[in-house]
């Protein structure tokens, strides 16, 4: 399944031939560069390895791996299973116009915004305890779980603990715009992470539109 490598850049909003209010976010997307191509006879699958955002200092065996390419070091690399292999060369350069128009139904990985040592309330939406004076217990955790069977928490519990930092992958977005001078796309909807944090795009696996 193709797709690229981006940076989120901010939300905005758009308006459709209706006048309807499109909430989108922008996506800085590509340029991407085929450093390695993966293939069945050798690795036993065919895919696409990705380059995207040069970066200034590598370690040399990174150096090493994108001079096979004549490409410089970048920041991010990724995989991406593609089934006609044949029509890509080493050292490619990938842009929007080449994997993606507008209208397509994309899903779009992120990272969430961290947000440290959460408690229960914040990570995980407990009610909490009573409000009122005489309660000591406002925010804190009820009960664990059960006394002498089984005698402790149940795997899964919810706890406080590190709040975000995790992958998340919104589904069914809808490109509305793309701008190829500047590299960017805007997509409908909300996703995850900061601004300037990765994203990854890919066409759809069960396109159903937003």
């Amino acid at each position: 399944m193709m797709g690229l490598l981006g940076k989120k850049i901010r939300m905005t909003q758009l308006f459709d031939e209706k006048g309807k209010v499109i909430p989108c976010t922008i996506v800085k997307l590509g340029p991407c560069y085929v450093v390695q191509k993966k293939v069945k006879e050798k690795d036993g699958y065919c895919a696409l390895q990705l380059g995207f955002d040069e970066k200034k200092k590598s370690n040399k065996p990174m150096m090493g791996h994108f001079k096979k390419a004549n490409l410089p070091a970048m920041r991010y690399l990724k995989e991406f299973k593609v089934e006609d292999i044949d029509k890509f060369e080493i050292g490619q350069e990938l842009k929007i116009k080449d994997v993606f128009k507008e209208g397509d139904i994309v899903d779009v990985t992120g990272w969430t915004k961290g947000r440290g040592f959460a408690g229960g309330m914040k990570r995980w939406g407990w009610s909490g305890g009573p409000a009122s004076h005489g309660s000591q217990s406002h925010r804190r955790i009820g009960s664990l779980g059960s006394g002498t069977d089984p005698g402790r928490p149940w795997k899964g519990r919810t706890l406080p603990g590190h709040y975000g930092c995790e992958r998340v992958t919104v589904k069914n977005l809808r490109i509305v715009r793309i701008d190829e001078d500047s590299h960017l796309v805007y997509i409908s909807g909300a996703i995850p992470g900061y601004r300037n944090s990765l994203v990854i795009v890919k066409k759809a696996k069960s396109a159903t539109g937003k």
